[in-house]
């Protein structure tokens, strides 16, 4: 009897030393940021703190790429908060995964897998989300499970309260009134706690005499800078918020966060009032802490645009002779997003602003790790922070716009910085220049979890593990992929050290419906060049992605191999297109199995080598 005790008693121990060997996990998603606002990252990749445009101020973020590993060309699979989160939260790719804009997806569909949050709870963690989540995957009705354990969505409590300073009850600007047929008003809520709600805009006509006055009000008291094109307008760029640091939303994530892990084990009341329960300390955490900032509305608080008042940026480059090679899905995000009528002075503000907003991201982000940092020692556990610089990136004049939603880089290209208190893994220092993937967060977390990825059951995962990219010399891969269904319909893309490429993956816009699914699924490959709407740039000759050179007679061939190969993998090589309104019908395309090999071997003859101002266009 007292070898067996001693046997259980000795299995118990071998048990909890394999728990203390799992670590906290902090996952940290910003929105909209451009990686270009941490100096830490311009010092690796241009030598320089300030960013091309100019000054920056990320002392905090900075702190954490010196603990650890800065990986610097990290792209999203999907340039919109929506399909980029739900790719990073289930490790798939858009066109594995079913979700290319905004459709609400579940897990009912046998082709789904569990997302990270219940893939780390099966391993043994306690998981919560907080602040922003827009994962895109719901509870769908009958189902019984969880994505995570607790989870506090402050567009829902933060809102319903009258926190946070200027925010929208109705809509942001024009496109939800002429789209829905409703009125878009906001709602100021004052330091002192009162508030004003006011009228932006009408659904059916212009704004009357007193309406006008309280808007302009408003918009001069906060300095406010929006923006005019169709689909924008009344998006709010720039401006002065009207919440001190301390009680903007994202002030209130961190607070929510702080309170779940101080008071873990025992039930609290949250800054709205809600009883909760905190942190279960017999189980390691894993937390995604999703921020708001830098998104629209920009409106930094008075101290940190106070910081930025007298800065001058460098406008970025852009004339209208880019213009001449954009193709029509191209230049439909042009005309929604636009900054032809802004003036210089207005652009500045819009650059500051934003700027001053990352800059106070990085204030909330430094007290974040810190406690994140103190509740692990006190745990007696080791820690694991992976930030990730932008759910996608953010335009600031480049191709001459303000937004995101585009195959440009500003919109695809982010930053990952992953610290922890196994250094030997992480370097303290260290930067990657690899190219990473947002599929990649998945199986990072899982590794560091202790599930064994070489298994069967985890290879629907469409990236790697951040230790090997960071570690493995003979790791190889040659391209990113992406797509997203937004603005102006199906485009995909990929991305290499040399090429950016992309095209329309798909002849329509609508969301995917029974029975059409996966419907003439070879279009994009068979039809004529012009209508697969190509863009390709030469990164040797143009990092800048000003000259699309698809359709020069020098190029055409590159790109019409491009076309085969993205094609192959995103239309043929696992393609899911799920009508997300049924509880499992879909189609699954596979023409082309295996096509996505990570390699590129693009033949010799098909790269030109000429100076770009002697390409020629051709006659289709």
């Amino acid at each position: 009897m007292k070898t067996y005790l001693a046997g259980i008693a000795a299995l118990t121990v071998s048990m909890t030393v394999a728990a203390k060997q799992q670590p906290n996990i902090l996952w940290i998603i910003t929105d909209d940021h451009r990686p270009d606002s941490i100096q830490a990252y311009n010092r690796a990749t241009t030598g320089k703190d300030h960013s091309e445009l100019g000054y920056v101020s990320s002392p905090n973020i900075d702190k954490l790429a010196e603990e650890g590993v800065l990986f610097t060309r990290a792209y999203n699979q999907s340039p919109a908060c929506g399909p980029s989160r739900t790719s990073m939260h289930t490790g798939r790719y858009p066109f594995r995964n079913g979700k290319y804009a905004w459709e609400a997806t579940h897990q009912q569909a046998d082709f789904t897998r569990p997302a990270i949050s219940q893939q780390l709870s099966s391993a043994g963690y306690g998981t919560a989300i907080i602040g922003k989540q827009h994962l895109g995957i719901s509870v769908y009705p009958g189902y019984k499970g969880k994505i995570f354990d607790f989870d506090i969505e402050f567009n829902r409590d933060l809102h319903a309260n009258g926190l946070g300073g200027l925010h929208s009850t109705g809509a942001y600007g024009l496109k939800d009134s002429l789209l829905l047929r409703r009125d878009a008003t906001e709602t100021v809520n004052y330091a002192n706690g009162e508030s004003i709600t006011y009228t932006i805009s009408k659904a059916d006509r212009l704004l009357n005499d007193e309406e006008q006055a309280i808007k302009q009000k408003v918009e001069k008291e906060f300095d406010i800078l929006r923006a005019y094109t169709r689909i924008n307008k009344g998006l709010i760029l720039g401006g002065e918020n009207p919440q001190p640091a301390d009680k903007t939303v994202d002030a209130y994530i961190v607070k929510a966060f702080e309170n779940y892990i101080k008071n873990s084990d025992r039930e609290y009341q949250s800054n709205f009032g809600k009883k909760l329960t905190g942190a279960n300390s017999d189980k390691p955490l894993f937390v995604n802490l999703g921020f708001h900032l830098p998104h629209t509305p920009v409106l930094p608080p008075k101290k940190f645009r106070d910081m930025f008042k007298d800065k001058v940026y460098d406008l970025p480059k852009f004339d209208t002779e880019e213009m001449s090679t954009f193709v029509p899905q191209q230049m439909q995000i042009f005309n929604e997003s636009k900054t032809h009528a802004m003036t210089d002075a207005e652009k500045q503000q819009a650059i500051r602003d934003y700027y001053a907003f990352t800059a106070f991201g990085d204030h909330l982000i430094g007290q974040a790790v810190k406690s994140f940092k103190e509740y692990s020692e006190k745990q007696g556990r080791d820690y694991l922070i992976v930030f990730t610089v932008g759910d996608h990136g953010w335009h600031l004049g480049e191709q001459g716009i303000m937004a995101k939603f585009a195959s440009w880089k500003q919109s695809l290209n982010g930053a990952v910085i992953v610290a922890g208190s196994d250094t030997k893994t992480f370097q303290p220092g260290k930067v990657v220049d690899k190219l990473v993937e947002y599929v990649d967060f998945a199986p990072t977390f899982m590794a560091a979890a202790g599930l064994d990825l070489t298994q069967p059951e985890y290879d629907y995962l469409d990236g790697t593990d951040l230790a090997v990219v960071a570690n493995d010399k003979k790791f190889r891969r040659d391209y990113i992929l992406g797509e997203m269904n937004l603005v102006s319909g199906h485009r995909a893309y990929l991305r290499s050290n040399e090429f950016a490429f992309s095209m329309r993956s798909r002849d329509r816009r609508t969301p995917a419906k029974a029975p059409l699914l996966n419907d003439d699924i070879r279009w994009a490959l068979e039809t004529h060049p012009l209508k697969a709407e190509m863009a390709l740039y030469d990164l040797r000759k143009d990092p800048d992605e000003r000259n699309n050179l698809a359709y020069t007679l020098e190029y055409k061939p590159l790109a019409e191999w491009f076309r085969k190969k993205l094609g192959n993998i995103v239309l043929g090589d696992g393609r899911v297109e799920m009508d997300w309104s049924t509880e499992n019908k879909y189609n699954l395309s596979n023409f082309a199995a295996g096509a996505d090999d990570k390699k590129l071997e693009i033949p010799a003859q098909l790269i030109p080598d000429i100076p770009l101002d002697r390409v020629q266009r051709p006659n289709y």
